[in-house]
Formats: structure tokens, sequence, C-alpha cells
């Protein structure tokens, strides 16, 4: 009986109630951890989407002086700012494109008006085409990071005209004289009489037919 009782207990079906034993108690329902509601204060308050908003287009706006009063640095951090203010409003495209067509999480977004959704992005575009401007006029200029901006902003909008310049002069002096091409015929498509556009045409296109020369001399 004894061993009975062992192998019972041991294979999780508990044994009856000895002669002479009231009824055991039922044992309560397990709960989760961490299921139960959060306290009262547990959760710290964010700003309103429509704060953000506005203390973004305010460091836009002092970065936009900044750039007036040649004062590119500060300008720079101004833009940043701006940015770091908007950061989490909207997904970013990797998030859009993981995110599961059934999923149950609500988008970042979904708190954002239609309105507001295009105030954002209007303002990321310009920080960015604001940031490659700052950036060209430095004394050494980091033509990587120009092109990275500019690319971001043409994720956005493909035709804007100051990125697709940008993305072409920044590609033409880190050497990929192809894509500076495609860049910079986009960009003369939407404005073909900027004379700086069709300078770095004419740039890019000795460039590479001076490579095709030498790729000939050296067969």
């Amino acid at each position: 009986m004894e061993r009975k009782g062992l192998a019972a207990r041991s294979s999780g079906n508990p044994s009856p109630p000895a002669l002479g034993e009231g009824p055991r108690p039922v044992p309560p329902p397990c709960v989760p951890s961490g299921g139960g509601a959060p306290e009262r204060g547990q959760a710290g308050t964010a700003a309103e989407p429509a704060e953000l908003i506005r203390r973004a287009h305010e460091f836009k706006s002092q970065g936009a002086q900044c750039y007036k009063d040649k004062k590119f640095r500060e300008a720079i951090g101004k833009y940043h700012r701006a940015l770091l203010e908007l950061k989490g409003l909207l997904p970013s495209q990797e998030e859009r494109d993981a995110r599961p067509a059934s999923s149950a999480g609500v988008p970042k977004s979904s708190r954002l008006s239609e309105e507001q959704s295009k105030t954002v992005e209007a303002i990321e575009i310009d920080c960015y085409n604001s940031l490659a401007a700052c950036l060209l006029q430095a004394e050494l200029v980091n033509y990587e990071r120009v092109k990275e901006y500019c690319l971001k902003v043409l994720k956005k909008e493909g035709e804007n005209f100051k990125a697709l310049y940008r993305s072409g002069v920044a590609f033409y002096h880190l050497g990929d004289y192809d894509k500076a091409l495609y860049y910079l015929k986009e960009a003369r498509t939407r404005q073909p009489t900027d004379t700086n556009v069709i300078r770095y045409i004419q740039l890019t296109e000795m460039k590479l037919s001076r490579c095709s020369q030498r790729e000939k001399e050296a067969m």
C-alpha cells in the first residue's frame, strides 16, 4: 500500500484521504507572475505627441537661424535635438517591415493623427536635408555622412531635389561615379536648368570617361 501511495504521488495523482479525514481543500489556481495589474504611478508619464512635435519644430527653427548665421556646428546640434524629440513617434522602416499583419501590438504611430504624422515626416526631411547642407559647409566634408542623410530623405521622399543633388555630390566625391551620375540625372529631371547639377554631371561624365579610357589602355 505504501508503494502505491508513493507511485501515485510521484505520478502527480494525489492519493485519496485516509479514513476519518475530511475532504482536502482544493489548491487555488496558479496565477502567472507579472500578470497582475500595475500599481498606480508605476509607469512614468511621457510627453504628449503634440508637445514633442512643438519642441522639435522649435529646435529645427533654431537650427535654421544658426545656419543663416553660418554657425554650422551649432545648427547641427539643433537639428539633432529636433530629431531626438521625434524619436519613437513614428516606427522605423525596419519596424514596419518586421511587424506581422496580425500583430496584437499597437503601432507607435497610432497615437498620432494623420496631420501629425505628416508634420513629423516633414520635420525629419527638413532636418536631414539641413544636416547634409551643414556638413557640406565644413572644411573637411564627411561625404559618407552626407550620403547617409540624403538617402534617409529619399526613402521618405524619393523626388526630393536637394537630396538627389547632394547624394550625387556625395557619391562623386566618394568615387562612385555611376551612382553619382544616376542621382545627378534624377536631380536634373526635377530642375533641368540648375547650374550646379549641370556642372557636376559634366565632372562625373569626365571621370567616367577617364576611367573607361584607363581600362582600355590596361587591356
